[in-house]
């Protein structure tokens, strides 16, 4: 079951904004990643007709997918290519990719003889992703075990520099970031810095609300304590990815997102808090919220939650078998 608790107010440098001001820029918001098992019933239908794409499904409720492939292996270009057609019936969407962790999670290698090379299987696919236009920015996800010392920071540059043709952010997690230094380096690298929300434990990030750059960045991880950091092999991956945001946990956000946009010329929203579909629950309530209207909602999520009826657009387009209204999220 998640667990609820409260944050650790931001550190770094937010400036007051009017909580019912309308974004200035433009504001693209969507889940991490469409490929998860347990979204069948939840996300998408349970039985899916002859064709179906989750990348088609999903571009009818979102302008943007971080695609999470990207991470584990060099981008296909192929695969980036398919996608490209998958989307095509929204004119407004993006994608935004992760870099390849060998650059982000293994230091050593990329210093290696082989950097030419992974560089070059990496550019593969992004550059195909960028010349139809559908690239929005490659981020830079460091763990948290990456600490900010002159060496760590120096790697950085080094990275952004061999990257600086793309749209990029960076990620990090722990707390020793948090320094004038590290968004100078951003701002004069014309990199966007990568506002998270995640659990506050011990030295992690607090929430931001930062522009470096012309392209903002917000992704929120969800808040599962007791799960975030644990290793026990017996507890599933996805447990650290189980948790809903309550509307009143989303608020802070809305306002934190609002003053990116005012300071980016373009921002993407991720929801990474896949487990059961939750991050596309809190993307539309997040779009709902900023945009001030009511948005498209997918059948089979408002089946299981159906909250979601307050901001749907449309009746459903099968009768429900629960009463209008009714508030409750639907856990396993």
């Amino acid at each position: 079951m998640a667990q609820h608790k409260s944050q650790t107010e931001p550190r770094l440098n937010e400036t007051k904004s009017s909580a019912n001001s309308a974004p200035t820029g433009i504001l693209r918001v969507g889940p991490a990643g469409w490929s998860y098992p347990d979204w069948a019933g939840y996300v998408y239908p349970s039985r899916r007709a002859k064709g179906f794409h989750e990348a088609t499904y999903l571009a009818e409720f979102f302008d943007t997918i971080e695609i999470n492939t990207s991470f584990y292996q060099p981008l296909r270009p192929d695969h980036a290519a398919q996608w490209i057609d998958r989307v095509a019936a929204n004119p407004r969407f993006l994608f935004t990719t992760k870099l390849w962790q060998r650059f982000t999670h293994d230091i050593r290698s990329t210093t290696s003889g082989s950097a030419a090379a992974d560089e070059r299987a990496v550019r593969a696919g992004f550059d195909v992703l960028r010349a139809a236009d559908k690239l929005g920015a490659v981020l830079l996800q460091f763990p948290f075990s990456f600490h900010r010392t002159t060496k760590s920071v120096a790697y950085v540059s080094a990275v952004l520099k061999r990257f600086a043709d793309y749209p990029l952010a960076v990620e990090v997690r722990h707390a020793s970031w948090d320094s004038p230094e590290m968004l100078d380096l951003l701002h004069t690298s014309g990199v966007s810095f990568c506002n998270i929300d995640q659990p506050i434990i011990g030295r992690s990030l607090a929430p931001s609300a930062q522009a470096t750059s012309k392209v903002g960045y917000v992704r929120l991880h969800g808040r599962r304590y007791d799960t975030w950091f644990n290793d026990d092999a017996a507890i599933p991956a996805h447990e650290r990815y189980n948790y809903l945001y309550s509307a009143e946990e989303l608020e802070p956000w809305v306002t934190r997102v609002r003053k990116v946009t005012e300071r980016a010329r373009e921002t993407f929203v991720v929801t990474n808090n896949h487990f059961q579909g939750k991050s596309v629950v809190n993307a539309l309530q997040l779009i709902s919220i900023l945009k001030g209207s009511k948005v498209k909602v997918p059948d089979p999520l408002r089946r299981q939650y159906p909250q979601l009826e307050a901001i749907a657009d449309a009746p459903p387009a099968e009768p429900l078998l629960f009463p209008l209204g009714k508030s409750y999220c639907r856990e396993k």
